[in-house]
């Protein structure tokens, strides 16, 4: 693209598409800007008036038409600004970016300044407002309404009076109210914007303020101003990708540089600017937020600084993009916009002496709060580090000190322009200078910066300087310092080579900008160098793709977490879930059908690089930090596109003007030629080629069929990408709520579904992964999300905002209202119904009432938790575990007068049918068991009832013995309990067992009745509900059954029925067994009279309970639930082997007591050890003896324990014991070979069969390869 065909460019590969001009408009006069907020209490000279635009050129541009609302607001967002001579009328600098549904960005560059009013009825009109203010505020001074409205009470506090900072004692004493056109000269602001398809920022602010020089200079100008608008509009193209431009403006050449194909694309707004206001750990924390898709408020009084960071952050994101509201100014007039209950990235601007405490924001659950000029941020809280995060913000500091920036928040670059500082223009250059308030604040999350001093100190220190001579030759580096030397150095050499002072600051502001990228770059490189293999190809063909979007599954979240590094899990957790990874993984799978997305093909092409730098396959599971490796290779490419230029522009030149036009009037900026601004050469568009280019040259302009099927396919509601600025009618803030509240729906009903796939494992079956399941760290990040989501939803249409979480505000005030109606019935007799019981003839678990309020106060008894939003957040995951969320938010919204009272018409919660859709979306979730309640709060107290169920009505009443109870659980056990004599119930306080697994029940024989017949034991957590029964249907005493006087009983989770169940929808069995299942069946108990399974149904047994243990073991260990019900609950391995131990057992002797299994197992070590005395066993092998000798042991330490286990007590325990150490195969040969095995098995039993026995062997040989832990209940009073 050489100068001289740049002339015919078409729109789309023109530099600037509109040059536009917004001011006062003399014809209309003043009109009050009654959408900024007006406030009638403050001087005129104060309020804000309805700025217009006064001109643009030209009329339109194919592909980018002019909307002049917008740009109106954007040029100007607070509305015209009056100054007089006493007040400071400096030029400001601001850019603004407006973002179209498509998802494609035009900038705006504006240059605003004061210009004198000349019309005699604007100075009149100001005069008579300044008259009525000072009668008004003479006779009576009356108190300011305050506003019902978050959002009123939010604009109020945007425009109260800025405190008065001007010296002047004229400024002070018009503050009071004076303003004289016979005394004062009036002047109003003026704004000259250039809207451009690309990021130019420092070009276009050159070009903009030489043009304001121009005007304000004592000479005229070399030509007319419309030669050099006329220049840029129509004969300046864009730089080609990887090249570089000069055009000419009024008074010097400007240079401008593009990035490569397959470089980072542009991004000219100073990064270095945002780094010094944060501080780096501040910036990394905003841009870990930003990836997360929070809300992020940017809050400061300079427009500016809200672009810089704005556009900082969304440039790192690179190869990700925002995918939501993108809004870096917010004008007064969308305040209400602060109420979308989607993720945004907003700036709002502060008013000076505006105090943060006075802002009222509608919801704050998920908000980043960045307060600039402060330089702090309020972060959200359960908010995941970026990995690394400490190397990381290392690598950056390292950046910033190498170019002499301290890391620490100082030395902010040149195109930072406070409220009331003069811009820099090439004549008023100045050297970057350190911002020592900056550095020395504690609030930037860095510590205080001193490396300026450090180096002066170094340099004028002869002995430092010698030592520091003495280990650069030893090979020492002292890499601090020799940083800070390069920065210094970098910053002397500045000026020279030929370039202008302007010129080297901004090759320094572009090769520091690129550096800092491509860190952030190349952490997105190691992080995701393998995502390709995770992406799931479905779909034969792009339609077919693009209708089937939402059903299908395109990559394979649990399988990628699996293979990433612990550390990073809770950040990548979370991040693979947002809309931004989502589209890039859609923009992945499009490539195979269409060219690549721009920063798509970059990304691939860096980790292609990668892979073959790196030979070896990449390191997996490795946290170590990777850290980035060509960023002199960067620098260069851009300092050598500066160096040589590639192409320079037309030169501006005389326009067919007519004799008289252009005239030069000094001071105020004319009224340009229409005529000749309008007429560029002919534009010849053929929109596909354009379409083309723009696609492989960063430029993200519409790409119409896919892109409108993109948004329909793609998940929430982005088409709310930016607030319409052309129309603010109630209609369409009508219109964009009810897009917030159907892009609500769509997010819960996608939200529920994946946490329900998800969690029954449905989704990985279909892949093929078997049996996978979700992991503990998924499922919390999809909870997370889904409070998120809640927060959202009770946020939308506040009317008036208490407290930071919206939800937990909503709840209390429906406690209140509870509490005061309980109040006034319980003071009514009439009213008392008493607690309905049972017949006192049967014991069973009393029902436990489903209350929202009482789960309420569960949460607030919580010391652990000490914020609203941390209340709200436990309340939503006490009521999913209890599967109440639903109907409990049913019972909260069913208080109809409350929610009006509360949310404005057009809220999500007051659409009904919305509404119902959303509580049957929750409903579903009932579908599945969740312990995201207990599994979080792991410290808390939790009150737990016991109920001890006997067989035999009034059996415990015959007990004369001191019965006790302890109940274990994954976290712990209660430690043992005395339950009072002859009762049934008893309730405790204890620290949150987890999951229960076992109830040791035992008493002390005592008196003349110690028998005790129980068929099982009730154990209840108070807050979740969750009951769990613990089987029994065995005696306990000396003398009966087995002879125990302790039991071990394991445990299973009871499905809730009947009125227990009703409105909490369907649910799943409860996990750890089949729904089919009866209750362990001992051969000697009770019910397992007559009760004989056949040998391959007992061999069946045994392989599945091997199996089962096999399995637990192949889970994450997040997953695997308990051990001890794998090894002793139902179909468990002690269940299996009992089994096959009695199979063919003469156990019931004529005349004589019941035999068991534990009598078969003394009497062979017995013959074992007397045989051993005598010699017999001398001749066995080594190996046998040792087997031998480990049996006698464990046999003994089982007998000579303090417990009274019982018998079948004792044999689940060697058999627990064996399964642990390894043990159990080299026992059973001596059993087996022991001839007492004659004397207490019959000739068929499975015991004296030589096939299933070594077939038993080998299959708890399997078990070796695992590690078996025993729970302490178990193992209690064993010493090994």
């Amino acid at each position: 693209m050489s100068g001289s065909s740049a002339v015919s460019c078409s729109a789309p590969c023109r530099f600037a598409h509109y040059f536009v001009i917004c001011g006062i408009d003399t014809e209309t006069g003043l009109e009050p800007d009654d959408l900024a907020g007006e406030n009638f209490e403050q001087s005129p000279l104060k309020r804000t008036f309805k700025s217009k635009v006064l001109a643009h050129y030209p009329e339109n541009v194919i592909g980018n038409p002019f909307d002049q609302d917008a740009v109106n607001m954007l040029c100007m967002p607070k509305g015209l600004s009056f100054r007089t001579q006493a007040d400071q009328r400096q030029p400001q600098f601001h850019s603004f970016i407006i973002t179209k549904e498509d998802g494609s960005r035009t900038y705006g560059f504006v240059h605003t300044f004061y210009e004198e009013v000349t019309s005699p009825q604007i100075c009149s009109a100001m005069q008579t407002l300044y008259q009525m203010h000072n009668a008004e505020h003479a006779s009576d001074n009356p108190p300011s309404s305050s506003s019902s409205s978050s959002m009123d009470s939010l604009a109020s506090s945007l425009d109260e009076v800025d405190s008065p900072t001007s010296s002047s004692s004229l400024s002070s004493c018009r503050a009071a109210g004076s303003y004289d056109t016979s005394r004062d000269t009036l002047y109003v602001s003026k704004a000259l914007c250039l809207i451009t398809p690309m990021p130019f920022m420092h070009a276009c602010r050159r070009f903009l303020s030489q043009l304001h020089k121009a005007v304000t200079a004592a000479t005229a100008p070399p030509l007319p101003l419309e030669s050099y608008i006329h220049n840029i509009l129509y004969e300046v193209p864009l730089p080609a990708p990887g090249r570089s431009l000069k055009f000419h403006s009024v008074y010097e050449p400007i240079v401008c540089q593009r990035p490569g194909l397959g470089e980072l694309p542009l991004a000219d707004f100073p990064l270095a600017e945002a780094f010094s206001l944060l501080g780096v750990e501040n910036l990394v924390q905003v841009f870990t937020c930003t990836l997360l898709e929070m809300q992020i408020l940017l809050y400061s009084q300079d427009y500016q600084r809200l672009m810089t960071v704005a556009e900082g952050i969304t440039t790192l994101l690179f190869p990700f993009q925002w995918q939501h509201v993108y809004v870096p100014i917010l004008p007064a007039s969308l305040l209400h916009f602060l109420d979308a209950p989607v993720p945004y990235l907003m700036g709002l601007q502060s008013k000076e002496g505006t105090d943060r405490s006075k802002l009222e924001l509608p919801q704050e659950a998920n908000l980043c709060f960045v307060d600039i000029d402060n330089h702090y941020i309020e972060l959200p809280e359960d908010f995941p580090q970026f990995p690394n995060k400490t190397e990381f913000i290392q690598e950056l500091s390292e950046v910033l000190l190498s170019f002499g920036i301290s890391a620490n928040g100082g030395a902010p670059s040149r195109t930072r322009n406070s409220p009331g500082s003069t811009p820099s223009t090439p004549s008023r250059e100045c050297k970057t200078v350190t911002l020592w308030q900056l550095e020395d604040d504690g609030r930037n999350g860095n510590l205080a910066g001193e490396e300026l001093s450090v180096l002066e100190l170094l340099q004028g220190n002869t002995t430092l300087e010698r030592l520091q001579a003495l280990t650069k030759r030893t090979g020492v580096t002292v890499a601090h310092v020799d940083a800070l030397r390069a920065g210094i150095k970098a910053q002397r050499a500045e000026g020279h080579g030929g370039r202008t002072v302007a010129e080297e600051e901004e090759l320094r502001h572009a090769k520091l900008n690129v550096q800092l990228r491509e860190v952030f770059a190349s952490r997105f490189t190691a992080m995701f160098a393998d995502y390709e293999a995770f992406v799931i190809q479905s779909a034969p063909d792009l339609e077919s793709w693009l209708t089937n979007r939402e059903q299908m599954h395109n990559f394979d979240k649990a399988s990628f977490l699996s293979d990433q590094p612990e550390p990073y899990l809770p950040f990548l957790s979370h991040f693979i879930e947002t809309q931004m990874f989502a589209t890039f993984i859609d923009n992945k799978i499009m490539s195979q059908w269409e060219e690549k997305e721009p920063l798509l093909h970059v990304f691939d092409a860096r980790i292609d690089k990668a892979r073959l730098y790196n030979v070896r396959a990449p390191s997996l599971r490795s946290s170590n930090y990777q850290r980035c490796s060509n960023l002199k290779e960067c620098a260069q490419a851009i300092e050598q596109r500066l160096m040589k230029i590639n192409h320079t522009a037309i030169h501006p030149h005389l326009l067919d003007m007519k004799i008289g036009q252009g005239k030069y009037m000094q001071g105020s900026f004319p009224k340009l030629q229409a005529d000749v601004l309008n007429t560029g050469k002919p534009q010849i568009t053929t929109p596909t080629k354009d379409r083309h280019r723009q696609q492989t040259e960063h430029l993200n302009l519409e790409n119409d069929l896919k892109e409108k099927y993109m948004q329909e396919a793609r998940s929430l509601g982005k088409n709310i990408r930016q607030p319409k600025l052309s129309d603010l009618s109630p209609a369409v803030i009508a219109q964009t709520n009810w897009k917030f509240v159907e892009g609500l729906l769509k997010e819960c009903r996608l939200k529920t579904k994946r946490m329900l796939v998800e969690k029954m494992g449905r989704e990985a079956v279909e892949l093929g992964h078997g049996e996978a399941n979700i992991t503990g760290l998924e499922e919390n990040t999809l909870i997370a999300s889904l409070c998120d989501l809640l927060e959202r939803i009770w946020s939308h249409g506040l009317q008036v905002k208490q407290g930071k979480s919206a939800l937990w505000s909503h709840l209390l005030h429906y406690q209140a209202r509870e509490e005061n109606l309980e109040q006034q019935q319980a003071e009514s007799p009439a009213c008392h119904v008493p607690e309905r019981r049972k017949s006192d003839g049967s014991v069973s678990m009393p029902s436990l009432r489903v209350y929202l309020i009482q789960d309420m106060r569960h949460i607030q008894s919580m010391s652990e938790i000490k914020t609203d939003v941390g209340r709200a957040r436990a309340w939503i995951r006490l009521s999913l575990e209890k599967k109440l969320l639903s109907q409990h938010l049913k019972q909260l919204l069913s208080r109809q007068t409350l929610t009006k009272k509360l949310y404005k018409r057009y809220a999500f919660l007051r659409c009904e049918e919305e509404k119902e859709q959303f509580l049957f979306h929750l409903l579903s979730l009932n579908a599945v068991d969740y312990f995201c309640f207990t599994s979080v709060f792991t410290t808390i107290m939790i009150p737990y009832r016991v109920v001890i169920i006997p067989i035999k009505k009034l059996s415990n009443a015959m007990t004369t013995s001191n019965p006790w109870v302890c109940v274990s659980g994954e976290l712990g056990d209660s430690g043992i309990m005395q339950i009072p004599k002859n009762v049934l119930e008893m309730t405790f306080d204890c620290q949150n067992l987890g999951k229960l697994t076992t109830v040791q029940l035992g008493h002390d024989n005592a008196g003349l009745l110690a028998k005790w017949l129980v068929d099982c034991v009730m154990v209840r957590n108070e807050i979740t509900g969750h009951t769990y029964r613990f089987p029994c249907g065995r005696w306990l005493g000396k003398g009966v059954d087995d002879g125990s006087l302790e039991r071990v009983l394991i445990g299973e989770l009871v499905v809730p029925s009947g009125e227990e169940e009703s409105g909490r929808g369907w649910r799943t069995p409860p996990l750890q067994r089949s729904p089919t299942q009866t209750r362990r069946i001992s051969i000697t108990s009770l019910s397992g009279r007559g009760y004989k399974p056949t040998s391959a149904q007992i061999q069946e047994a045994i392989g599945e309970a091997v199996n089962s243990i096999i399995k637990h073991f192949h889970k994450p260990e997040k997953e695997r639930g308990s051990l001890t019900i794998l090894l002793c609950g139902e179909n468990s391995l002690v269940a299996a082997l009992e089994q096959f131990f009695y199979h063919g057992f003469k156990s019931a002797r004529l005349f004589q007591k019941t035999m068991f299994v534990w009598d078969f197992v003394e009497k062979a070590v017995a013959y074992m050890e007397s045989a051993d005395q005598m010699g017999d066993l001398q001749e066995t092998t080594e190996h046998l003896g040792m087997s031998c000798q480990s049996l006698y042991r464990y046999v003994s330490a089982i007998n000579s324990t303090p417990r009274n286990i019982g018998k079948d007590g004792k044999f689940q325990l060697l058999v627990c014991l064996g399964a642990r150490d390894r043990l159990l195969p080299q026992w059973l040969p001596l059993l087996v070979e022991c001839p007492v095995i004659l004397q207490m098995y019959e000739d068929t039993a499975l015991l004296r069969d030589r096939t299933p026995v070594h077939a038993l062997i080998a299959v708890l040989e399997t078990l070796h390869d695992f590690p078996i832990t025993l729970e302490s209940s178990l193992v209690k009073g064993i010493d090994l």
